[in-house]
Parts: C-alpha cells; structure tokens; sequence
C-alpha cells in the first residue's frame, strides 16, 4: 500500500506542508525569548523611523531617555527611514523598508516596540525559504526525492533558525540567493541544450539580483560565486565530470543522450557559441548597473568602525609575532568548518554544564565522522549520473567558488568574514539543496545499488572481509557484545535508517537553538543584569565609552533587561547610564576624552552610587572621587559580549565613609561568585 499511498498526487504536497509546519514551529518557538543585542537594536531603531541621534552622550540619562528610540513613531514613513538608515549606518534599506510596513501591521499598547513582532518578519521569511529550496531542488534535479529531502533538511537546519530568529535582513537575503541560484541553474541548462536564455528569466535575474543588492551589500559575494560556477561551465563546456576525471561530450541535440561508454566525435564546448551567451552577458550588464547604483550610497554610509572587528590588523612585532601569524592562518579554517558543521548539526555545545558540553562535542564529531563518507559518496554518484551531473557540478562549484572567495578576502584583504557566521547566508541555499541531493542517494540504495555503483557502498576493505570470515569460526562461542561492536554497528548505518538519522540530528539541533543552547546571542544582558542587581543595592551609573551606535546598542541591551526584570519605581537600584564618547574605539593615555566624562558626571551625582565601568576602553581613576579601590573591594565579571567591573562610590563625609565602606565590603564579600 505504501507506494501507492506515495503516488498519489496529493503526496508531495502535503509532506511538504509537513515540513513547513515544522520549521515555522521551530522558527516561531521562544521567538522573544532571547535578549536583543546591538545589530537586532539598529534594526528597531531604523525600521520605526528614529535615530540614534535623540540619546544623548557625555551625561548620564535615565533607561527611558536611553530606550526613546525604540518607542513607536507613527509619522514616520519609507523616506525617514531610509534618510537615517543612509546616514548613521551603512546597510542597504529594503529589508527595513519591509520591517517598517511590517511593524505598523501590528500596533501595540505597550511603550515601546514588540520584540516579537520585530523578529516575526525574518522568521516568516525563514519559512518561506523551505517551499523555496524545494523549488529550486526540484528545478536543479528533476526529483521529488531531493526536493523533499533539502526541504526538510532546511526546516530543521540549525543555522537556518538561527538567521530566521535574528531580527535582521539575512533571512531575506536567503531568498534572494535562492531566486537567483534558480535563474542560474535554468540558464545553465539552457546554455547545455545551446537556446537561448528567455528574456521574461533574464529580466527576473536581473531584478532579483538588484533586490539582493538592495538587502546586504554581502550578496555581491553570491553574485561572484555564480560568474565563478558560469565561467568554469564555459571553460568546460559542462563537460568535465570531477568524480571521473575525464570529459564527456556534449550533445547538438538538446534531446539526444550519451552514455559514458559510447565513442562521441568531440564537438566545441558551448563556451564558443556567442549567441547563447549573449543573454548572459546582457543579465550581467543589467546586475552590474543594480550594483553600481549603490556604490555612492555605501560610501556615504560606510565608517570603518563599524566593521573594524573582521579586521586582522597588523602583525606585532617581538615574540608575540609568530603566535599572532599562526592563530591568523589557522583561525579562518576553524571558524569555517564550524560555521559548515551547524548548518547540519548542533548539539548544546554553549550548556552552562561542562559535562553537557564535552558530550554534545564528542557525540557531533562522531556523527560527522560517520555522515561525511556519505555525503561524499553521494554527490560523487550524483555526478556519475548523467541527468543529474549538471545541476550538481554548478552548484558544488558555485558552493566552492563562494569559500574562495570568503578566504581570498579573509586571507589577502586581512578582512575576515568567517568571523560571523551568519556572512555564509550568501551560499547557505546551495549547500542544503547538495545535501538533499547527497542523502538522496542513500534513500534510494539497495542490495541491488550495493552491486552495479560501488560509489554508494564501496566494498569492504580487506581486513574488515579477514574479520568476517574470523567471526564464523566464533559463531557457536557467546562473547557478550563489547562497547566496542556497538560503536562500529552504528558506523554501518546507511540507507533509509542513515538518512533518518541524519535530520534526526537537524531536529534535536534545531531545538537546541530554539532552547539557547546553541548559536547564542553575541551579547547576553541577561545575564549582566542579575549580577548588577545582586551586587548593588543603591542607585547605580552604568558607564561605557561610546565609539558608534554599536556601543548605544549595549547599553540599550541592558536598559531593555531592567526594563523587564525590576519595577523601576520600587527597585534601590535607579540604573543610570553614561556614554562617554571618544573618536577612538580605545584610548590608554592620561587625557582621554571618556576618563575626563567619566570624573565630571561622577562628581555631579549624589552619593552613595555604584558605578559599573561596562566595556569601558579607557584609563580611569575612580578613587580621586571616593570610589572604592580595586584591592578592596571591586566587583568583576565577564559575560558574552560585557566586561564589568564594579566601584562603590562613598559620601564625602569621613563618618559615613568607614560606615560605608564596612558595609559594602561585607555586602561584596556576600555577592562574590
């Protein structure tokens, strides 16, 4: 009954709605649950239509004149945002264009912006892009089965919930890079069968590349992978097959097959032929003109501040030399390979246990170790195959072309973009719609398959041959099975079981971001905001040295988590929060512009009053103003994305200064961890 339960036409569509029904469950679960950070907060800012411009520096203001800007602005509209956007940042509009219509959809009667409503938008895009990836599976290979399987792999993707609950543009630039990975694999296609590329798919092209363009300047890097996997089947002539490492010839006739056996007159590759080209090259002129609109924009927009943190700076000098020139060369890799790792799996390798860290560690480099031979092993049958050897040989080099160019920016720009994980949403698609290709063919294996494509199972290696004909002479002994069998049974794992244990592993990981214990927020004020609160039990001054809007964003953090954590009217703590500004992002002299800040809104605030230094990157001395000295008694802690430390600054009076001193040395000893 099964297949024909499966051949009905009603099938496919509904386990595809099954797995969108997943990955919007995983999507939309504990969607506010998790702290907005710094980029998250410039989302909200921009998309309102508000400005940075309303927090003022250099005095210490109240959580309320800190938030304003996330405070709903009904008079704002498409025009403001994009004016504020083009000139206190250096992003791209539409994608806030959107989440400003898409924020007045939902009005709210609290004081300030929903968080949730703000993530929704990415979220929905994120489950957009699972019917998305089968369409474009299904367009590249011509199988259910792939389709099926890339979309359900990109329901549960870890990485891909990571990006749709991040209140930012990466969910919808995922879009863009489907649609245009679509385009490409049809102009591949019809550029095999020598016809010309259709104007109504050309102009398409066109306009999605010029709104992925619009979205994040990062999706030029998509662009230039797809010339990379264009030029290579130019120069080839879509005629080089790596699993085999020899050409095949082409067919003149678009519906004329080859077999890999049958002697073929060599013909000229389709590089040669110009007018199937032609469109081609006219699409590339029309992106080119979508992408140099841009430049004045960008650089009106761009401060080298802002992205200052994928810089690797220059070598030092000394000792410290070598170590530094090792750890530039050797720390792209790591961060790419666990950034290609948690597009399939992730288990809670962030747990705050140590135990459940080291195991989440073990168990996903074993499964790695297992499912690796296995997506090798079916992509290079997917190239054998010649109805599929197109599809997978544009996308694998459209795929490879991206990670070359990541690394010649990282390694010969010293700009290091596998520094944020989140940067390889501009190949992400391509890499899932491969892997349901590769699993595909584990689905499909069989005892038969096993036999006629020693690609999907490869013969045992001749100790493992030694080893079974060893095991019938023990077959009458009873040896009770070893830690050791166990293991290796499950390394044998393959076919339908393989392919069900390797979204097994999706879903758990998928959970595990949904449940913070993966793919955490780069800032954790949650978890800052308790230790101000344990530690301090008078009013307190939240004081940081403020470069760009990043540094607002901080700050703007921790007000968030006051906001919902205490009732500010009842709480002893009153958080104040100071941004001492300096053109430098950090400043060691005896003059600098933030220290200077810092001594005069301290000596105009009334006593006793905790000051917390926040990220502060300049020399200070709290002491001259009664503040307590480090040896004795200062507080500090480190969390994700804040370093604190914490002065008890004392009255003026001798008197209440030891009363004071006593008791905030007691009350410090009571709060340290």
């Amino acid at each position: 009954m099964l297949p024909t339960f499966i051949s009905r036409r009603w099938f496919h569509p509904l386990l595809l709605v099954v797995w969108i029904a997943i990955g919007a469950g995983l999507r939309f679960t504990q969607l506010a649950g998790k702290s907005p950070w710094t980029d998250e907060f410039a989302t909200l800012v921009f998309s309102l239509g508000n400005t940075y411009q309303t927090v003022p520096l250099d005095q210490a203001i109240s959580l309320e004149t800190l938030l304003q800007p996330l405070q709903p602005n009904n008079s704002a509209g498409a025009s403001v945002v994009i004016h504020h956007l083009v000139t206190e940042d250096h992003h791209p509009p539409l994608y806030f264009v959107l989440a400003h219509w898409w924020m007045q959809l939902f009005p709210t009667s609290d004081e300030y912006i929903s968080l949730w409503v703000a993530r929704s938008l990415p979220a929905l895009f994120g489950v957009i892009s699972i019917p998305a990836v089968y369409g474009l599976s299904f367009l590249a290979f011509h199988s259910r089965l792939v389709a099926q399987l890339a979309a359900a792999m990109m329901a549960v993707s870890p990485y891909g919930i990571f990006l749709a609950q991040e209140a930012r543009h990466y969910a919808l630039g995922i879009l863009w890079v489907i649609a245009s990975l679509c385009c490409l694999v049809v102009a591949v296609q019809h550029l095999k069968r020598r016809t010309p590329l259709p104007i109504g798919v050309a102009l398409c092209w066109v306009v999605v590349n010029s709104l992925g363009m619009a979205t994040h300047y990062f999706f030029s890097l998509t662009l230039c992978a797809e010339a990379l996997a264009l030029i290579g089947f130019g120069i080839l002539g879509g005629r080089f097959v790596p699993g085999l490492g020899k050409f095949l010839p082409v067919a003149s006739d678009p519906h004329q097959n080859f077999s890999e056996e049958e002697p073929q007159t060599p013909q000229s590759p389709v590089s040669t032929s110009r007018s199937y080209w032609g469109r081609i090259f006219a699409v590339t002129a029309g992106t080119l003109v979508g992408c140099l609109v841009w430049i004045p924009v960008w650089q009106a927009s761009h401060d080298s501040q802002m992205t200052q943190w994928i810089m690797t700076g220059a070598s030092p000098t000394g000792r410290n030399w070598v170590l530094h020139t090792l750890l530039t060369l050797i720390n792209p890799i790591f961060q790419s390979l666990a950034a290609w790792i948690t597009m399939v799996s992730l288990l809670p390798v962030e747990a705050s246990a140590l135990p459940v860290v080291i195991a989440s560690g073990a168990v996903m480099i074993g499964f790695f170790l297992w499912a690796l031979p296995i997506f090798y092993r079916g992509l290079k049958a997917q190239l054998e195959q010649p109805e599929t050897r197109l599809a997978t040989g544009v996308l694998g080099g459209f795929v490879l072309g991206a990670i070359a160019i990541f690394f010649s920016i990282t390694y010969f720009l010293r700009t290091d973009l596998t520094r944020g994980a989140r940067y390889n949403f501009v190949y992400f698609p391509a890499v899932i719609v491969l892997l349901g290709a590769a699993i595909a063919i584990s689905w499909n294996s069989s005892e038969r398959d096993r036999k006629s494509n020693p690609y999907l199972h490869p013969p045992q290696p001749l100790h493992e041959q030694a080893s079974a004909v060893h095991s019938k002479y023990k077959a009458d002994i009873k040896v009770p099975p070893s830690q050791t069998t166990k293991f290796s049974s499950l390394f044998r794992i393959s076919g339908k079981p393989a392919v069900a244990l390797i979204w097994l592993m999706g879903l758990l990981s998928g959970i595990t971001v949904v449940s913070n214990l993966g793919y955490q927020k780069y800032y954790r004020p949650d978890l800052l905001v308790p230790v101000i609160q344990q530690a301090s039990s008078v009013p307190v001054l939240i004081a940081t040295t403020h470069n760009t809007l990043v540094q607002t964003g901080e700050l703007m953090g921790l007000a968030w988590e006051f906001k919902g954590a205490v009732n500010l009217k009842e709480s002893p703590v009153k958080p104040q929060f100071l941004l001492a500004h300096q053109a430098q992002e950090e400043c060691t002299g005896a003059a600098c512009p933030a220290s200077t800040t810092l001594q005069k809104t301290l000596a105009q605030l009334p006593r006793p009053l905790d000051l917390w230094l926040v990220n502060f990157k300049a020399s200070t001395t709290p002491e001259s103003l009664n503040c307590l000295a480090k040896d004795t008694s200062q507080y500090q802690t480190s969390v994700n994305g804040y370093a604190a430390k914490l002065y008890h600054c004392l009255a003026t009076d001798p008197n209440t200064v030891s009363r004071q001193v006593l008791g905030g040395t007691q009350r410090h000893r009571k709060t340290q961890p």
